[in-house]
């Protein structure tokens, strides 16, 4: 994929930006943002995450606000000892020198050393009736997912457990049957959480049985998922804005459903298009050019590698190809993101 450090033409760069800045006056912050990467330690830094890590670096220097990094290990299982050592290493290598994060800041910023914070607010969501217990079995999710495909229909909780009494689940909960916290998710028809703008792709409207599936918040382990957890470490840490990959655009409306229930209000979000290997397949870190090492191996220089991480996916307004780190601080716009897939 590198075999040697390409960067968009002049004619591509001048359309894309021009396609795109009418809406900058509304997309750019005008006030000091804080952004966050939060990757999960199950490998070694891949181009996609370094790409994400400096949209959000760059998005913080040029409008003067603070880059967070966060480490999201609650899945113990996929965790890779030393990962996240290497993800710090990495982002220091290529100069993303982070204001908090783990070993620097007021807060904690390993998720799994912050599991009362999320069992806390799930607590809060059930005592609103903003979620609710599911004491169904492994065998029983299995065979609801069976029939629904059968039937055509994607799968979804079908909220057996939603209209328990009190008396019932207190009975459940003496017994000590094991149970997961499930959000419960707003219809289509009495929430907005679905139809939200994205600074990438725009106008977004996922409304839809697909998008407010009834999600679990905490496990049958008490640990949380993905979704409480990206939520409220999002609005304990002041996030205004969330740069990450898109193939968690789909997530979103669950997200912002999240968000309504407590009551807060939802950053603002930007997905980025995926990087594309060759063969039309997603680049990942299981892909020889997927892992930063292995550019860091070859003696590639970081402010090679930067500048043309750069390129992959942002149109700077002129037609400059060649930029240092600074000059990318000074250049950065979210108006400049482009929809396009990178190879």
């Amino acid at each position: 994929m590198l075999q040697s450090l390409r960067v968009c033409s002049r004619q591509t760069a001048s359309r894309a930006f021009s396609r795109q800045a009418g809406a900058a006056a509304s997309i750019e912050p005008t006030a000091p943002v804080r952004v966050r990467f939060a990757p999960s330690p199950t490998g070694m830094l891949h181009l996609g995450g370094l790409r994400t890590a400096l949209f959000n670096y760059l998005l913080a220097r040029r409008y003067g606000g603070e880059f967070i990094l966060r480490i999201e290990d609650t899945d113990q299982a996929r965790l890779v000892p030393g990962a996240a050592e290497g993800i710090v290493q990495t982002l220091e290598w290529a100069g993303l020198n982070f204001d908090e994060g783990p070993g620097k800041g007021p807060d904690k910023y390993f998720q799994s050393q912050r599991s009362d914070i999320y069992r806390k607010h799930a607590q809060e969501l059930l005592d609103r009736g903003a979620a609710y217990r599911c004491f169904c079995s492994t065998s029983r999710l299995e065979a609801l997912r069976t029939e629904q495909t059968a039937q055509g229909r994607a799968p979804a909780y079908d909220r057996h457990c939603a209209h328990l009494s009190s008396r019932q689940i207190d009975e459940k909960l003496r017994a000590g049957e094991r149970h997961t916290v499930r959000m419960r998710a707003p219809s289509a028809e009495d929430s907005d959480s679905g139809r939200f703008y994205d600074i990438v792709h725009r106008a977004m409207d996922f409304r839809g049985p697909a998008g407010f599936d009834d999600a679990v918040l905490l496990k049958s382990d008490g640990q949380p998922t993905y979704h409480l957890a990206n939520v409220v470490d999002d609005h304990l840490m002041r996030i205004t804005h969330v740069l990450r990959g898109e193939e968690w655009l789909m997530s979103t409306p669950k997200h912002r459903a999240l968000f309504t229930a407590f009551g807060w209000q939802a950053p603002q979000y930007a997905h980025l298009p995926l990087l594309m290997n060759p063969d039309g397949s997603k680049l990942s870190k299981r892909n020889d050019d997927g892992p930063v090492q292995r550019y860091i191996d070859d003696g590639y220089l970081p402010e090679s590698l930067v500048n043309y991480t750069a390129l992959l996916g942002w149109h700077p307004e002129t037609p400059q190809e060649l930029f240092t780190l600074r000059q990318l601080e000074q250049s950065f716009s979210l108006a400049g993101l482009s929809r396009s897939k990178s190879v």
